[in-house]
């Protein structure tokens, strides 16, 4: 076992487990163990508990991100202050102060991309784990918490004519599997697309319009959904099911902190 593997092993356990709870106690209210519609939904139980356990860190993402905006001003400021100088010791003062910022307003340039840092092990877990279950079926063999007989219907279940095992470079009814990924991949660019939007809208002033922080975000505005949509060609039928729930849940986040109108440190 490599080392990658040797990482990711316990992630695709996790996964698998709650994927395999949701999926039995789907089945134990009545839905057939091996329909489609009762895996879709164990996938996105997977989500739900997931992005639940991440909502801490969504808070903290949100004060960082306005620390980010608060900060502007100060920021341009001392960029001004050490424009033109490039010697070390300049260089060295300027990134003390610029640290000493970040500190002062809690916040850091990298605060926006933690929630979808922490989610990727558990993203590319669920890739793996899926991604093995036409092996996993030839083979007889399970894969971390789903038995034989579950990797089994797994691989037979569908939704809308397409398994959940097939991915646009192979499995499947061809058309059922490329009309279901492309409306997943344009559902997974388009929240994408909005919650970058939302994101980039709270930044009001000119210093903030025009700072480090917008630009890392309009970058991410449009870098993004291009990930999003190449990668959807790769990704199984479950894996957009995930990752298209996982956006929409982040685009009613960001919904509902921009209704609520309010600076992260006054409630948040």
């Amino acid at each position: 076992m490599d080392l990658f593997a040797q990482i990711m092993f316990p992630f695709k356990w996790l996964v698998s487990v709650i994927m395999v709870g949701f999926h039995d106690g789907l089945s134990a209210i009545g839905l057939p163990a091996a329909n489609g519609w009762t895996w879709t939904l164990s996938i996105i139980g997977l989500v739900l508990v997931i992005r639940a356990a991440l909502i801490p860190v969504f808070v903290k993402q949100v004060k960082a991100q306005r620390g980010m905006q608060l900060l502007q001003p100060d920021l341009k400021k001392m960029q001004d202050k050490y424009k033109g100088k490039t010697d070390q010791l300049s260089r060295q003062a300027m990134a003390q102060e610029q640290m000493a910022l970040y500190k002062k307003h809690g916040t850091n340039p990298f605060s926006a991309c933690l929630p979808m840092l922490i989610q990727m092990p558990f993203f590319f877990a669920l890739f793996q784990v899926l991604s093995g279950i036409s092996t996993a079926k030839a083979s007889g063999e399970g894969i971390g918490a789903m038995s034989v007989e579950q990797v089994r219907q797994f691989d037979e279940s569908s939704i809308f004519g397409a398994p959940l095992s097939a991915s646009l470079l192979g499995g499947g009814d061809k058309v059922a599997v490329t009309v279901l990924t492309v409306l997943m991949i344009l559902a997974m660019t388009a929240s994408q697309f909005i919650t970058q939007k939302l994101i980039m809208a709270k930044n009001m002033s000119e210093e903030a319009m025009a700072g480090q922080s917008m630009g890392q975000q309009k970058m991410m505005l449009y870098i993004l959904p291009i990930v999003f949509g190449v990668g959807g060609i790769i990704f199984p039928i479950g894996v957009l099911i995930y990752w298209t729930t996982t956006n929409l849940w982040t685009m009613a986040q960001q919904f509902f902190v921009r209704d609520r109108g309010e600076a992260p440190k006054d409630r948040l």
